[in-house]
């Protein structure tokens, strides 16, 4: 683990994943240790080659949800997580699924390549956008980086983790189920911990446009959490199983980033279920609970 930010030893080691697909050989020797060790939690997005998924499934939600988008504009970040957990031996070429809350730079940032070389891997022009859902090459990959953005635009006092209540998902999948519900402002959450299914890695992190926004969430109608707290989904229905050993470590790495930047006690950090007023069992019975207390006191 690097020593930026005074961020050590925040994850505990891992294996190198064993699911990952690049374009590249695999290397002679193995990963050292240490830098492997949290390597499977962020295998990137859009290992493996997937069809582009539109999230936004009909012309009148796409309406309202650009509309929106293009009248609020998103706030600079006080402070960018910029945290490297893991490197290969050689360059690689990989892909990734564009989702909901990527942008270039967040792209650059998580694997430490510059917007010129993807832009000429996938013939894009210089003022050529990407779209959520679309598949890029990212080439010449070393490293692997979590990026998380921090505000001090609102005061956030709680954080309140929820399951996804499917088996499969990510940011994009989850925000086009959301606009087909309604949500107009798109993915109810702010973060997204994927499970490694829709070719993303177990364990990704990633950030909704909502979170870039900074807008009022739509994860928890009781107690008025949606204006208080930062809403974390887990993909996964821990009613049938449990979160992957990766998703857990993720969701200990980001509830102590979030907690200690906004001052965040460790009792207002829930599961849906125990906010007052909530009747659901979300985030599921299978949830460990008691891992969840144990992270907010780190």
């Amino acid at each position: 683990m690097d020593r930026k930010g005074g961020q050590e030893g925040m994850r505990p080691r891992r294996r190198l994943c064993p699911g990952l697909h690049t374009l590249a050989p695999e290397p002679r020797k193995s990963l050292p240790c240490l830098l492997a060790a949290l390597l499977c939690a962020l295998l990137i997005s859009g290992c493996s080659r997937r069809t582009a998924v539109c999230p936004y499934p009909g012309r009148h939600t796409r309406a309202h949800y650009r509309a929106h988008h293009s009248r609020v504009r998103a706030p600079k970040p006080s402070r960018v997580i910029v945290q490297r957990v893991a490197y290969f031996d050689a360059p690689r070429t990989i892909y990734h699924e564009v989702g909901p809350g990527d942008s270039m730079l967040r792209i650059c940032r998580m694997y430490g390549v510059s917007s010129g070389s993807i832009r000429r891997k996938n013939h894009l022009g210089r003022k050529q956008s990407l779209q959520p859902g679309q598949m890029i090459i990212i080439p010449s990959v070393r490293t692997i980086r979590y990026v998380i953005n921090l505000y001090r635009t609102r005061p956030w006092s709680y954080i309140i983790v929820h399951h996804t209540a499917t088996e499969a998902g990510d940011a994009t999948t989850i925000q086009r189920a959301h606009l087909q519900r309604g949500f107009w402002n798109g993915l109810g959450y702010d973060f997204v911990i994927d499970n490694g299914t829709m070719g993303r890695g177990d364990g990704v992190i990633e950030m909704s446009p909502r979170w870039l926004r900074q807008e009022t969430g739509a994860h928890c109608k009781a107690d008025s959490m949606n204006r208080r707290a930062i809403g974390i989904a887990l993909v996964g229905n821990f009613d049938c199983e449990r979160p992957s050993r990766y998703q857990l470590e993720s969701l200990a790495y980001l509830i102590y980033i979030l907690r200690h930047y906004y001052d965040i006690p460790s009792s207002n950090v829930m599961g849906h279920g125990q906010v007052p007023g909530a009747r659901t069992d979300c985030p599921g019975r299978l949830f460990p609970i008691n891992f969840l207390k144990q992270a907010a006191r780190r």
